[in-house]
């Protein structure tokens, strides 16, 4: 008896820190949707941002988030692929592999905003890449890559042996075993770990201050000229995010309606990160039962 009441009352005390974690997931989702979903219109969402006269939209911003991601996934992706396929199939234990996941551990634990200044000191200072997309890319593809190597290591290691070795009995090489077999087999979990790390870099702000910069410039749509600053497929000109366009408003205070644009960007901010999560999830579950008909 004194056993069941202990495990009772285990269960009760995990469920209520499960209950309160929820509640708070929650009450903070719906405190920004309440808040912003009311000043979100078509206008908002492709209008341009005014510094000092209220009716602004976010139309740059968030094409230049949309924008800064496929950069940034462009260049983190093939770089976290390789790591993780070598960290699970062709390490060996000892000093190297050691220090190697080692740096991954350190850098996974740095602030976005060290990133950030790093990001300034080396992309923008040194790499005279100035403020610009490519200097954003570079410093979230740093704040990113430790997540997304362990990521793709873990999917890469939950593949069952047996896989491995059939395609070895077949008579094909290791390295086509894991391109034809491992990879396909571990590609919802990598493909889930990639959306997830979209939803981080989408939402991120401190890095970005000191490397994509803080000005929208309006672009010229017709313009298709990679290296000038006005047009939208450059990476050399300034862009700033949604989520940097959120802080930007809250610390100047020059909008008059400024309440009303922090709350409407914050709230779409929010219904796209929300939007990767749960598509993280549903691609990962479908791509599951593509590739194994489970």
């Amino acid at each position: 008896m004194h056993a069941k009441k202990l495990d009772k009352l285990a269960n009760g005390i995990l469920y209520t820190i499960a209950g309160i974690i929820v509640a708070i997931l929650a009450s903070l989702i719906l405190y920004i949707l309440v808040r912003g979903l009311p000043h979100i219109s078509w206008s908002f969402l492709t209008g341009k941002s005014s510094s000092y006269q209220a009716g602004g939209g976010i139309g740059i911003q968030l094409y230049n988030s949309f924008f800064l991601l496929v950069i940034t996934l462009i260049i983190s992706v093939p770089l976290s692929m390789g790591a993780g396929v070598y960290l699970s199939e062709y390490a060996k234990k000892g000093p190297v592999t050691n220090f190697v996941r080692t740096c991954i551990e350190i850098l996974s634990s740095l602030p976005s905003v060290v990133v950030g200044l790093f990001g300034y000191l080396i992309f923008v200072v040194q790499f005279e890449y100035g403020f610009s997309i490519i200097s954003g890319a570079l410093a979230l593809t740093v704040f990113n890559l430790p997540q997304m190597t362990r990521n793709v290591e873990d999917s890469l290691k939950h593949v069952h042996h047996t896989q491995r070795e059939a395609g070895l009995a077949l008579g094909i090489s290791r390295w086509e075993t894991v391109l034809h077999v491992v990879i396909p087999e571990a590609l919802p979990g990598i493909v889930t770990g990639i959306v997830l790390a979209s939803g981080r870099i989408f939402g991120e702000a401190a890095a970005l201050i000191y490397t994509a910069g803080q000005s929208a410039p309006a672009l010229d749509w017709s313009n298709w000229n990679i290296f000038s600053i006005t047009s939208p497929i450059s990476i050399f000109r300034q862009a700033e995010t949604l989520a940097v366009h959120i802080w930007k408003v809250n610390s100047e205070g020059t909008i008059p309606d400024g309440t009303v644009v922090s709350a409407g960007s914050a709230a779409v901010l929010l219904i796209f990160i929300l939007i990767f999560n749960f598509g993280a999830r549903k691609l990962g579950s479908y791509l599951h039962k593509k590739l194994t008909s489970a």
